[in-house]
């Protein structure tokens, strides 16, 4: 099984980490690969530069053998798109291997915006991690895929090696990147909410001092 879970990461911090780690864990341990986007098609502009977030994400991940990163899409003109990075993954695991991109119900609720969003589950199963507040339109796409898709036990992943949906209810750390950015430029402390190495790198290279 190969797992993914894609984001801005600007700056990468505890949430996303332990999210992951938290995955991993409900998978039996599985290695979960981070995927820092490089243009986000649905977001502005990002306050750090790719190489900068990808320093970062190095940085935060140093000693954890389940996590990994991996720069495709910073190696890859152009906007970021989901569908494109699954179709090279799926080119480079084969057709049988599982493939599982993470994302939160509130990206998960706004999948049918997503380019190519109709052929997501065609290339990889979704792990949806509920986010607290955020419900599912019940009348949208992404309610009827997790009705017609929905499986309730890991086990069913590696069954198949795409078309799924499974929901995971892990501890959510309710850490905000652009509030870390915010208290950054406000010159305020942000220790505790990413890890030291990535503060030190933030403080070193003088990153987010004008974050809006």
């Amino acid at each position: 099984m190969h797992v993914i879970y894609g984001g801005t990461f600007d700056p990468v911090h505890h949430g996303h980490l332990r999210l992951a780690l938290e995955v991993s864990e409900r998978l039996g341990d599985v290695p979960v690969s981070l995927v820092p986007c490089h243009i986000p098609p649905h977001k502005g502009a990002t306050g750090a530069t790719a190489a900068q977030r990808l320093r970062l994400l190095e940085l935060a991940l140093a000693g954890e053998p389940r996590l990994h990163v991996d720069d495709r899409e910073l190696r890859r003109e152009g906007a970021s798109y989901t569908a494109d990075t699954l179709r090279q993954l799926r080119g480079e695991l084969g057709a049988d291997t599982p493939l599982v991109m993470v994302v939160g119900t509130d990206a998960f609720a706004g999948l049918n915006r997503w380019k190519q969003w109709q052929k997501i589950l065609g290339l990889a199963h979704i792990i949806v991690v509920r986010r607290p507040g955020i419900s599912l339109d019940p009348e949208g796409e992404p309610a009827r895929l997790l009705a017609e898709r929905g499986v309730e036990d890991v086990a069913a992943l590696c069954s198949q090696a795409s078309g799924l949906v499974l929901e995971l209810d892990p501890p959510w750390l309710d850490i905000s990147a652009t509030g870390i950015r915010q208290r950054i430029g406000a010159g305020q402390s942000s220790r505790y909410l990413v890890p030291d190495t990535v503060l030190a790198e933030i403080r070193r290279i003088g990153l987010y001092r004008h974050a809006p």
